[in-house]
């Protein structure tokens, strides 16, 4: 049998287990803003998520719906929604990292740590017409002339 075409790792589960596997991680991630996991784990919810991410930059009440559907909690969903993404907005992809972090004890398997890629604990929200516009940095000389002005 040929392995071409198929996508997505089975985790020893049947789909629904699956499923619910990934929406369970990628509820924890959003809550939690970081976690430790197993590495095929974090490397099969790290796509879920992005897609989650570039939804809620769209702050529509389909997208926050779509979100909702994805995720298992509605509150780690609006927190997506009202929280992380505008302070994303920066960023086109690429939210997430994963670091691997240690092998496990009881069976030796790689573990990894998803997380964003920006602070979002010390990134204020900012309003879409304030961060299209650039702003530039005062060097000495720039000082000078507004000095001299």
């Amino acid at each position: 049998m040929h392995r071409h075409g198929y996508k997505g790792r089975k985790f020893h589960r049947e789909k629904d287990q699956r499923n619910a596997l990934i929406k369970g991680l990628a509820d924890s991630l959003i809550k939690y803003e970081s976690i430790e996991t197993t590495l095929p784990k974090a490397k099969e919810v790290l796509p879920y998520v992005e897609k989650l991410i570039t939804k809620a930059k769209n702050n529509s009440l389909h997208n926050r719906r779509q979100v909702i559907a994805k995720l298992q909690t509605v509150s780690s969903a609006h927190k997506l929604v009202d929280e992380i993404a505008p302070k994303l907005t920066s960023r086109q992809s690429g939210h997430l990292r994963i670091v691997k972090t240690k092998m496990r004890q009881g069976d030796n398997t790689q573990l990894a740590k998803i997380s964003f890629v920006d602070d979002l604990k010390n990134q204020e929200i900012v309003p879409d017409n304030v961060a299209a516009t650039k702003t530039t940095i005062k060097t000495p000389s720039n000082k000078v002339e507004e000095a001299k002005k």
